[in-house]
């Protein structure tokens, strides 16, 4: 076993984080992915890692990428990789959400990601036999109530205001019910914005919108002749409502946190903040960035539809969707998290940080800026072994037979392990093997700057080796790295890669490789 985390739900925002945050601490990480009409699955976890890279000026490891899909049974995955999952993964971090409100019947959406997709997640941890499940729910399987809600606390018989209320209430109970070796982790996070520190999001509901709708109809309205953009708007509020908001860094380190601690395995937590944020402070917010005044709140007088006027008309039919949440939320107890995460207090959403969410909405066009294309000048896998598609998932192979892992960072990267078989050929299986055997780390591109320049040796790999005190000896595992690093070196040659831009190997290297 090699202790993978197989995640769901990787391209989402909070997968995105968990993604990132657990790529950065070492942790061996597989995502669950289906490809977009526009890219692949393994495309689309590209673009996301080189977002991060970018942002951090460091090369991450690629997580192991599984083609699959939570809409179908068992996710639509092959026998090999349901193998590999198997020999792999120890715990599945199921994440995959759907944020729809109201579905027309149980067939369609958010039904079947939320309720459906649970229950092929658990069906999968269950038959493939991995030992740990964590759950990403959400606070407000709480349904309609008031007071404070506590975290062991599930059916209570409440209602709910929607289908995702309810869908994500039954997929919660569905998890408590399943047998597992360990019980369950559960995280309910309240309402997610964006990251604390840049702004940054993927999705634009819950606070983005109120944002956005400020945002784009002060676009319309010229100011004044002091600079004042002056709106005449009353809502049906009084202000002062508490609303339940974290950012989205925050949620992800929580949940790595508890992840990391072994003793709050099992535990619900509740991932809400100190101090809840009100649609004054948010208006208010958005006012001085905006340039604007005017805002008047008129819970007491309650503005009927027909009195509205047409900005007041427009405002109203364009937060409709929240209207049921127009109450205080309910205070989500947070003794369960304190326990393990008091060290990492949640950010107060405060006006500097309601200013940077309006400037990265307003840069990424509120979700319709275009994003560069993944860039990739040679995806490593095809390069060592363009065969590796189909044998690697082939978990039949003896852990005592597994010689060295590779840990490829930056683009076109990923991780594999080599096997020697007796004949002396190597077989390369998708993961790092076991944590007593070697693994070459080094990144993406200085493997292609090796491979250009011929120097691809022992001598120039001898110091990317770790461990060395393992119990293979570096002479003999830097020996078989070489040998395929060789291989694929006369590959690219004998099809000029590296003077031929994103052209990729046409030829297998001489390395051999087994179906399952």
């Amino acid at each position: 076993m090699s202790n993978y985390v197989l995640l769901t739900g990787a391209t989402g925002l909070v997968g995105r984080y968990l993604m990132r945050d657990f790529l950065r601490q070492g942790k061996r990480f597989a995502v669950l992915v289906r490809p977009s009409r526009r890219q692949s699955a393994r495309e689309r976890i590209e673009s996301i890692c080189q977002m991060w890279e970018a942002e951090t000026g460091s090369a991450l490891p690629r997580p192991v990428c599984l083609e699959g899909d939570v809409g179908q049974d068992g996710f639509g995955l092959s026998a090999r990789k349901r193998h590999w999952i198997e020999h792999h993964c120890d715990t599945l971090l199921h994440n995959a959400a759907v944020l729809e409100f109201h579905g027309s019947d149980r067939q369609g959406e958010p039904w079947q990601t939320n309720l459906e997709g649970t229950r092929r997640a658990v069906d999968l941890a269950q038959s493939l036999g991995v030992e740990h499940f964590h759950y990403v729910s959400t606070a407000y399987v709480c349904g309609r109530r008031e007071g404070t809600v506590y975290e062991d606390e599930l059916d209570v018989g409440q209602s709910f205001r929607n289908d995702y209320e309810h869908s994500k209430f039954l997929a919660e109970k569905l998890v408590r019910r399943a047998k597992f070796a360990h019980p369950p982790t559960i995280y309910r996070p309240v309402v997610i914005a964006g990251d604390s520190q840049t702004g940054y999001t993927n999705t634009y509901h819950g606070l983005y919108l109120y944002l956005r709708l400020m945002s784009m109809l002060m676009q319309n309205m010229p100011p004044d002749e002091t600079g004042i953009r002056r709106v005449q708007m009353r809502l049906n509020l009084n202000g002062d409502e508490l609303r339940n908001v974290v950012p989205i860094d925050w949620v992800s380190q929580v949940i790595c946190q508890l992840y990391d601690t072994p003793e709050a395995h099992g535990g619900t937590y509740h991932l809400a903040p100190q101090k809840p944020l009100t649609p004054r402070e948010t208006l208010d917010a958005a006012g001085n960035y905006l340039g604007s005044t005017g805002v008047e709140f008129c819970a007491q007088e309650k503005i009927p539809v027909e009195q509205m006027n047409e900005l007041e008309k427009i405002v109203y039919e364009s937060i409709s969707i929240y209207n049921s949440y127009d109450t205080t939320d309910p205070r989500f107890d947070t003794t369960n998290l304190l326990k393990y995460t008091a060290d990492i207090p949640c950010p107060t959403i405060d006006e500097s940080m309601l200013h940077r969410y309006l400037r990265f909405g307003e840069e990424d066009r509120w979700g319709k800026r275009r994003t560069a294309p993944v860039e990739v000048p040679c995806w490593i896998e095809e390069l060592l072994a363009p065969t590796a598609a189909t044998a690697g998932c082939n978990g039949s192979a003896s852990p005592s037979m597994c010689t060295i892992g590779l840990d490829i960072l930056g683009p076109g990267g990923g991780q594999w392990h080599l096997i020697r078989g007796e004949n002396g050929q190597l077989t390369i299986e998708d993961g790092l093997p076991p944590t007593n055997n070697p693994v070459l780390r080094i990144a993406s591109q200085e493997l292609i700057d090796l491979i250009r320049s011929r120097r691809c040796c022992a001598a120039a790999l001898v110091r990317r080796v770790q461990p060395l005190d393992h119990n293979v000896p570096a002479s003999d595992a830097l020996k078989i790295a070489s040998n395929l690093f060789s291989a694929a070196e006369r590959a690219a040659v004998s099809v000029d890669l590296f003077s031929n831009g994103l052209r990729q190997p046409s030829q297998a290297p001489h390395v051999a490789a087994t179906e399952s």
